[in-house]
């Protein structure tokens, strides 16, 4: 999160705001940024309680004019997802107040309880989370929501002409993915889709000094929540840990997310194109990308890093086909 965020405050129409949907004596007594988001201001706002005791929520805010003009979208989609999602076993955050228009805020803001557990987004310990999180996604996608309360229609922006293949990248393997994505999108079967599923929105316990006991405490930003094919979230989680362990961990995400029982498109060219398609969307956006990494302690991913490894496993993908 850049420096721009880590300077605003809890702004004071905000903070009365939340005052209201607090419970009578309660009081906002600390504020702590959380870090590792692109988009929006994340806070954790401690509250004391009246006999002593403090509970944490959590305040998004979209700060920034840039993403404002989406932000009514994003916080109402999230507020329905966190509703949805109440009583689903999904660990996800309870929904307290939101103010997608900054009717009452200084943003746009969305109020939600607090989760136990962090973000992990070492190397130790892989091995034993990639299975955490294809069961988790497995467990997204079972919800059957009725179609009034289903999202809306999955979207997606990257086109063949809009593609940066990286500096010294393949280029006949970033080709050949590029003609994958000009074709139309295969047919799939709808699904409850996280739509951002990825190590960054995942909370974890892991016990000391073994990462064998880690278990999943919550997921988190439900933002750009959509119906569509389970393949592009799987995707997405594949893209992220191609980037952040290796090309390898990409391409067993989708072969874990298969052995805890997810149903992916049946036919192999399918679940290449949503591969491929998400692997690409990253091509224009790695440096916004890689930065919040770097900021979590994952120095060592600058942007050539990452594209490299994006160069490696657009190639590994297209190897795959062949």
């Amino acid at each position: 999160m850049s420096n721009h965020y880590e300077a605003v405050a809890v702004r004071p129409l905000t903070r009365a705001w939340v005052g209201r949907h607090l419970e009578a004596g309660e009081q906002i007594v600390r504020t702590e940024a959380l870090h590792g988001g692109i988009t929006a201001d994340m806070r954790r706002l401690t509250v004391g309680t009246r006999d002593g005791g403090t509970r944490d929520l959590v305040l998004r805010s979209f700060v920034d004019p840039f993403y404002q003009e989406h932000a009514g979208d994003w916080l109402n989609r999230e507020a329905g997802a966190l509703t949805l999602l109440t009583g689903t076993g999904v660990p996800a955050p309870g929904l307290v107040a939101v103010d997608p228009t900054a009717a009452h805020c200084e943003y746009p803001s969305l109020l939600m309880t607090h989760l136990a557990g962090r973000t992990i987004l070492d190397d130790e310990g892989l091995e034993a989370r990639v299975p955490l999180l294809a069961r988790q996604l497995v467990a997204i996608h079972a919800l059957r929501p009725r179609p009034a309360e289903r999202p809306r229609e999955y979207v997606t922006l990257t086109t063949a002409d809009t593609v940066v293949t990286p500096k010294g990248a393949d280029a006949a393997a970033w080709a050949a993915a590029i003609d994958v994505i000009r074709k139309p999108a295969p047919p799939c079967e709808g699904r409850f889709l996280h739509r951002d599923f990825h190590p960054g929105n995942v909370l974890f316990y892991v016990p000391h000094p073994s990462p064998a006991g880690a278990r999943i405490t919550g997921v988190v930003d439900w933002a750009a929540t959509s119906w569509g094919p389970a393949d592009l979230d799987v995707a997405h989680c594949s893209t992220n840990l191609a980037l952040l362990h290796g090309p390898a961990w990409g391409l067993r995400f989708a072969e874990a997310y298969e052995d805890a029982g997810g149903v992916p498109a049946a036919v192999a060219s399918e679940r290449l194109y949503w591969r491929v398609r998400d692997a690409l969307a990253f091509s224009e956006e790695v440096q916004s990308v890689s930065q919040p990494w770097r900021e979590t302690g994952r120095t060592e991913l600058t942007t050539r890093a990452v594209e490299e490894r994006l160069d490696a496993y657009v190639t590994a993908l297209m190897d795959a086909l062949a």
